[in-house]
């Protein structure tokens, strides 16, 4: 007899984490995690009370990460006598935490045209579930939405990629694209029968197997110069292997080895966002140790704070840093006399 039972609706990611953002902010005190898993949109069309959740309680941990490495400080809280009890650990988003600075104001102009904007997005991008998530809140007494309009325009974190590939993936098709890895003249078309797309340090990722090598690689999204396309050539899928936690071991084991020692501007926006991006770790007043998939994202990023950082190791970073402050500054002098 075959299982009639239907399968819970799929929910977008970035749908899942504006929800569990959502929640989070509109909580003083916080959320346990069952009451997260039971309520939250994204996890509780898949939880189970009293079964086995323990695939979703993973979901939920990979999500807290990506949620901390789009800069939204998230917290954990456990009472003093009960360190060690997950079970009573609940978390939050604090809205003192998540407010722009004092000494960021805008005029009655700009203050209109963000609110003209804010409510244009509220009304055009969020689902319906979306919506009666906010009505639920309200029913319970929570007015204050403001620091949603703020938080969940960030959570839009799809490439135009995305859907192409998700559907090649459901279908088992095999796909194409142009791909430009830094430091190459040109693009190079790849053919990829994927296996899991998985989102890793904010960025999302592509899983599968090279069709000329048959060896497995790991694409970044953001760097596919033009959406995949099907080739309508199906694929035998490897069997007995969970094909995103082996793409997420893989990158987490990258980022384990890949570590920088930067000089940071201690109180300046450099320091708060490294800190809080990269989970970093103190080891002076102006020192931070930070860890890394991919060298020349964090050249990028750490080049963009300008005289605020500087690489002191590994000199790969360094090297890569240098050579975009060089071709910033080049093109800015280029026709002077």
């Amino acid at each position: 007899m075959s299982d009639s039972t239907p399968k819970p609706a799929r929910v977008p990611v970035e749908e899942r984490l504006f929800s569990l953002v959502l929640a989070l902010v509109a909580t003083e005190s916080g959320l346990a995690k069952d009451a997260i898993l039971s309520t939250v949109q994204g996890y509780r069309q898949r939880y189970m009370p009293g079964g086995d959740n323990a695939s979703l309680e993973r979901q939920f941990e990979r999500d807290k990460d990506d949620i901390r490495d789009l800069g939204i400080p998230l917290e954990t809280l456990t009472p003093p006598d009960e360190e060690g009890n997950s079970q009573n650990t609940r978390y939050r988003i604090s809205k003192g935490e998540y407010d722009l600075p004092e000494d960021i104001t805008f005029t009655a102009e700009e203050i209109t045209l963000l609110g003209l904007a804010a409510t244009v997005w509220r009304e055009g991008t969020l689902s319906g579930e979306s919506q009666r998530a906010l009505m639920k809140l309200r029913s319970l007494g929570v007015d204050e939405i403001d620091p949603v309009i703020g938080v969940a325009p960030r959570l839009r974190t799809r490439e135009a990629a995305f859907e192409p590939l998700r559907t090649a993936l459901e279908r088992h098709h095999i796909v194409t694209f142009p791909y430009m890895k830094p430091g190459d003249a040109a693009a190079r078309t790849r053919s990829i029968a994927p296996l899991a797309l998985v989102q890793h340090s904010g960025r999302w990722h592509l899983y599968g197997i090279d069709t000329e090598t048959d060896q497995r690689r790991t694409f970044l999204l953001s760097r596919m110069l033009q959406a995949p396309r099907s080739t309508g050539r199906p694929f035998e899928q490897p069997e007995g292997e969970s094909f995103a936690d082996t793409a997420l071991s893989n990158l987490d084991r990258l980022w384990e080895r890949n570590s920088a020692t930067v000089r940071v501007t201690p109180n300046t926006h450099s320091w708060s966002r490294l800190v809080r991006l990269h989970n970093a770790e103190i080891i002076d007043e102006d020192l931070l140790r930070l860890h890394f998939t991919d060298v020349n994202i964090l050249a990028d990023e750490i080049a963009s704070f300008g005289p605020e950082a500087e690489v002191l190791a590994p000199p790969t970073l360094r090297a890569a840093v240098v050579q975009r402050l060089t071709r910033i500054r080049s093109s800015h002098t280029e026709g002077e006399s």
